[in-house]
Parts: C-alpha cells; sequence; structure tokens
C-alpha cells in the first residue's frame, strides 16, 4: 500500500506480489476465464443472515458473495473468511465435495479476490458458523494486496485517501457510516411525520447569503458571471415559509472556504428547517427531542462518551441566556453596561480582543467573551441564547431588549451543534442589517453577508412569525459515534493533493 512508501523493501515487496497477482489474471484470460468478464452473481444471503437465523438455516442451500480476507490450510482442506456487507464467515472447501480442478484453481486465488459461494450452512466440529461451498466462483480479481492484517491500514491520512481499503480492512469505520445513514433516516422520519416537507434549493447562487462565511466562486460560462456555492440554505427557504409552505427542510451539502480542523471540511451537511407560526423555544424543544431520540433510538441510552466526556442527552437540557453565561464563567454582567466603550474595555480586562474587522461595540464584545472563554467549558448539552444583534443578522429582535435577539446555539463538549432563531420577518429592519453587513463586507470582512433585494421584496409580501433551525449533521453524528475528527464521519473529506 501507499503507507509504505520510503521503506524500499517494502515497495520491493509489493512490487512483487502485484506482478505475481498480474500473471495470475494474465493465465485466466488465456484460458478465456477472464473474471472481469464475470456481469453477475445471484446471491441471496449475507453472513449475517447466517449468524442471526443459523438454528434455521443450518443445511440449508444458500449463495453468498463478498471478499476473501483470509486463506488457512490449502492442502486438501481450506478455510478462508469471506466479508460482505454484514460482516464476516467462514468457508468451508473440500477437495473431495467441490470439482477437483476448480478447487485447485480456488487455491490459486488471493486475499482481497471477489468471489461468488454456491454451498450449504453448516457448523464446524470446532463450533464455527460456516459455508460448506460446492463451487467457488472468482467475480473481480484484486491485484493490489491488502494490508498486512495484524497492522491494518493505521496511516490516518492515508485511511482518508484511500476510504475503500479503510472500510475493507477496518470494520469500526464501516460501523460510522452505517449510523451517520440511520441517523439522517431518523431526521427525514422524525420532520415528515411532524408535516414538514422536504425541498431543494439551489447549490449555485448570485449572491452569497443566509450565514457569516467566506464562500467558494465560480464562473458561469454562458451567463459570464461569477456565481457563489452556497454557504447555508437560509434565505431559499424562507422565501418558502412565504409562498405558503408551512414547514419545510432540506437536507444538503454546505460549502465554505475557510480552515479544515478537527470539526471543520470546507464541505458538510446540514439539515435547516423552518415552521411558520413559531419561534426559537418551539425550535429548542424539537431539536432536543430530535436529537435526544435519536441516541435512544440508534444507540439504545442517553449516554454517550465524546471526545473523553460522559454526556447525558437526557431531556430537560438547560436554557441559558449568553450574558449569563458570560456572567458566570467570565464575572461580566454585560447586562450593568450600558457603552460600546466600556464592554471593549471589560472584555480586553479579561484577554478578549475583536476581530479587526469587527466593530468595537457592545454586542461583539459580549459575543466575543462567550466565543473566547465559555464556549469550550460548555460540555453536556446546553442552549446558549439571546445572541447580540451584531452576530444575528437574520434574527429577531428580542421584544425585551433590541441589543439582543431571539437565538440560540446548542454546545455539547465544546462544540456548537445548531443554530436557530425567531426568524426576522421585518423588512426594513432586514435591509438595514443586511446593509450593516454589506459596510462590513466593504471594509474586508469577506465573511460578511450581501445585500439580497429579492428576499427584502419576498418580506414584504410578507411572512408569519416563523422558528428556524440549522443542525450540523456531521457534528450529531461525531457525537452519535463517539468520533474525534469530522474526517471519521465523512467518507470523503477534504485532503491536499499528495503532489
Amino acid at each position: 500500500m501507499a503507507e509504505q512508501k520510503n521503506n524500499p523493501q517494502a515497495e520491493q515487496d509489493l512490487g512483487q506480489q502485484t506482478k505475481i497477482r498480474r500473471e495470475k489474471l494474465a493465465v485466466l484470460q488465456n484460458q478465456g476465464k477472464d473474471p472481469f468478464q464475470t456481469t453477475r452473481f445471484d446471491w441471496d444471503t449475507t453472513s449475517g443472515q447466517i449468524k442471526e437465523n443459523f438454528d434455521a438455516m443450518e443445511g440449508r442451500s444458500v449463495k453468498v458473495a463478498g471478499r476473501l480476507m483470509s486463506k488457512r490450510g490449502m492442502g486438501k482442506v481450506s478455510f478462508c473468511d469471506l466479508q460482505d456487507r454484514d460482516g464476516r464467515i467462514q468457508l468451508y472447501a473440500r477437495q473431495d465435495e467441490m470439482d477437483e480442478a476448480a478447487y485447485q484453481e480456488f487455491k490459486k486465488y488471493d486475499i482481497g479476490d471477489i468471489v461468488g459461494v454456491d454451498g450449504e450452512v453448516f457448523r464446524t466440529q470446532r463450533g464455527e458458523m460456516s459455508v460448506r461451498a460446492r463451487t467457488i466462483t472468482l467475480l473481480s480479481k484484486s491485484l493490489l494486496p491488502l494490508p498486512e492484517k495484524f497492522h491494518g491500514l493505521t496511516n490516518t491520512e492515508l485511511r482518508y485517501r484511500q476510504r475503500y481499503v479503510d472500510l475493507m480492512v477496518n470494520p469500526e469505520v464501516k460501523r460510522n457510516f452505517v449510523l451517520r445513514s440511520q441517523f439522517i433516516r431518523h431526521v427525514r422520519e422524525f420532520l415528515d411525520s411532524r408535516g414538514y416537507m422536504e425541498v431543494e434549493t439551489p447549490v449555485l447562487n448570485t449572491i452569497s447569503g443566509g450565514a457569516t462565511a467566506r464562500p467558494f466562486i465560480t464562473h458561469h460560462n454562458t451567463l459570464d458571471i461569477d456565481m457563489y456555492m452556497r454557504i447555508a440554505t437560509e434565505l431559499p427557504l424562507k422565501r418558502l415559509i412565504v409562498g405558503g409552505l408551512d414547514r419545510v427542510y432540506e437536507i444538503g451539502r454546505i460549502f465554505r472556504n475557510e480552515g479544515m480542523d478537527p470539526k471543520h471540511n470546507p464541505e458538510f451537511t446540514t439539515v435547516e428547517l423552518y415552521q411558520a407560526y413559531t419561534d426559537f423555544n418551539g425550535m429548542m424543544d424539537l431539536f432536543e427531542e430530535l436529537l435526544s431520540s435519536a441516541a435512544q433510538k440508534l444507540l439504545g441510552t442517553y449516554q454517550v462518551e465524546w471526545q473523553g466526556e460522559k454526556i447525558d442527552l437526557t431531556p430537560g437540557w438547560p436554557r441559558l441566556p449568553m450574558h449569563e453565561a458570560v456572567k458566570q464563567y467570565c464575572g461580566i454582567d454585560f447586562m450593568t453596561i450600558d457603552s460600546d466603550d466600556e464592554a471593549v474595555a471589560a472584555a480586553k480586562a479579561i484577554g478578549v480582543e475583536l476581530l479587526e474587522t469587527a466593530e468595537k461595540t457592545w454586542g461583539n464584545a459580549l459575543y466575543e467573551c462567550f466565543d473566547q472563554k465559555v464556549e469550550e467549558k460548555l460540555i453536556q448539552p446546553t442552549f446558549i441564547t439571546m445572541h447580540p444583534v451584531d452576530v444575528s443578522p437574520l434574527a429577531k429582535r428580542s421584544p425585551k431588549d433590541p441589543r439582543l435577539t431571539e437565538r440560540f446555539e446548542l454546545f455539547i463538549c465544546h462544540s456548537e451543534m445548531g443554530n436557530a432563531f425567531s426568524e426576522l420577518n421585518d423588512p426594513i429592519d432586514q435591509r438595514a442589517r443586511f446593509q450593516k453587513q454589506v459596510e462590513l463586507r466593504d471594509r474586508g470582512d469577506d465573511e460578511a453577508g450581501m445585500m439580497d433585494d429579492d428576499f427584502i421584496t419576498a418580506l414584504e409580501y410578507g411572512m408569519p412569525p416563523t422558528g428556524g433551525l440549522g443542525i450540523g449533521i456531521d457534528r450529531c453524528v461525531m457525537m452519535l459515534t463517539g468520533s474525534d475528527s469530522i474526517r471519521e464521519v465523512i467518507l470523503f473529506p477534504t485532503m491536499k493533493p499528495l503532489d
């Protein structure tokens, strides 16, 4: 494998093994037995079905198919492990129970070859559930050897680059992606059962909007215009609320031209949902029920371990205003501070610096204190509410304090899992906030949003009170699988080219 590079002896051994496998292929092709000409094999049973229903299936004829993962014996009796979609099952082959020529041909098969087996379910003298082979058909030839079985594919970067090998030789990896699929199915079933309609919105847009992030920019040749890959699905979905689709959601890929670390990949998956006639409190209730029920359904428990912490997802999660969290963890009561200068000074006094492109305001100072000093301390599920309007350009202002918005983020194990608002439906206020984003962009903040005149027009027709929620699918799957890196739950994470 590629992880053997810089080891001359390993590369020489690999080259020799590859040469031998190609020679075996050539012999088969010259005999008119080219495995790559085989078009199908009608298997009827999996390894999992055999193991789960062995008593009922013992003595039954079955057809199984998969990859040879090990070979033992190779005299007149051979044992192999066959790996299929459910796991592994032992194959038992005897020369006197098969066509002798076919048995001798089978002995030349390599670990990694894909075969189809017609045989009978039985248990060996040692008690191993197995398939006694009558015929074994070579369906595809493996021209590269699998990683050495005692060490497997352990080079982390290579695992991500060659996920196909990773899935073959590291069974626990497959579990992550099975659970990911189950979680997405749960999200769909959960929302569908509550009257939400799944929709699709554009990936390519003429402006970037719906979040604060740096977009990927591409070019449409026919229209001769730059276009932006979506950084959120928010604005198109809210247009649908205006149009009368009262409950909508979209599960889809999002693209942000930003850094990569254990929590971030340039493309990732979210579910965004919007519901008319509710608010951010309704979204909190929904999010708590969705995530806790997923843990109970998929794992059978509310207790999970993630990043070395024991997490309790039992419903009843705390709901803490951001200014209360900052007061609790930093000792600063922003609600007693009236001026921007005083707020910025208070933040600076505890080592918090505002971004150069950020305005030196009360709201930005509060947010940076939370972001830099508090977020890392939130382990158990906690809803942080009432974000400053300065960092929430699409959220409705709090009627109790216009400096704050009806917004929350859910944090678990110092990771943001989702973001939600009582959606801003005042077109006059929305235009003013878009204009503020434009001014920030003009000052060099390339993560700031753009003016979306059509969205303003939609709001001017009237959008009902609406609650909206965006959930990071990848982060949720990281938690449910106990994965410390987002790359462990994305089949093909973004990688720097080798050259």
